[in-house]
């Protein structure tokens, strides 16, 4: 197991601890020299009033059914990402489920139905990280027929494991396409 998660553990949880006690305390004044206030060198930044009402919360969207939510998140646009060739790599991920990046694009459905069968052996989870449409989705999803498709955003993922372009496999052992 990695040690780092047990540290950043105990820290998140002092600093909790602590911000929770310290919510909750009155401040003690430990010295007091006088002095003038600051405020007037704040009045120019147009300060909150001191007993501000909160905004009113924003109610979440309503969406009728799981299909009206994923076209609620379409299109899904990567920045970060293009198709084009990947350099296998290895990388250590251990307990990493196997995940594939695709696009909708040519490239991406050749090399789809090439490692479908692969793919669906491994258990492997897409992310569809550019499309437009819910057809288009929908398309890719008939391509990869017995196989998980999800429309998102591969930039975080593209960026912590140095990606470029896809389509790419992901396993807790490499990178390859």
């Amino acid at each position: 197991m990695n040690p780092i998660v047990p540290i950043a553990a105990i820290g998140l949880l002092t600093t909790s601890t602590a911000f929770a006690e310290s919510a909750s305390a009155p401040l003690i004044v430990v010295e007091d020299r006088g002095g003038a206030s600051a405020l007037p060198y704040y009045q120019s930044l147009d300060p909150q009033p001191e007993h501000a009402t909160p905004p009113a919360p924003m109610p979440a969207p309503r969406v009728g059914n799981a299909a009206d939510a994923e076209a609620a998140m379409l299109p899904v646009r990567s920045t970060q990402l293009s198709p084009g060739e990947v350099q296998h790599r290895v990388i250590r991920a251990p307990g990493l489920r196997p995940l594939f990046l695709i696009g909708d694009d040519a490239r991406s459905r050749a090399w789809l139905q090439q490692w479908q069968a692969a793919l669906r052996e491994l258990g492997a989870v897409g992310l569809v990280v550019n499309v437009d449409s819910a057809a288009a989705l929908a398309e890719l999803r008939r391509l990869a027929a017995g196989l998980t498709l999800s429309p998102a955003s591969g930039d975080d993922l593209a960026q912590r494991l140095g990606l470029r372009h896809y389509p790419v496999l992901i396993t807790p052992t490499g990178v390859e396409q």
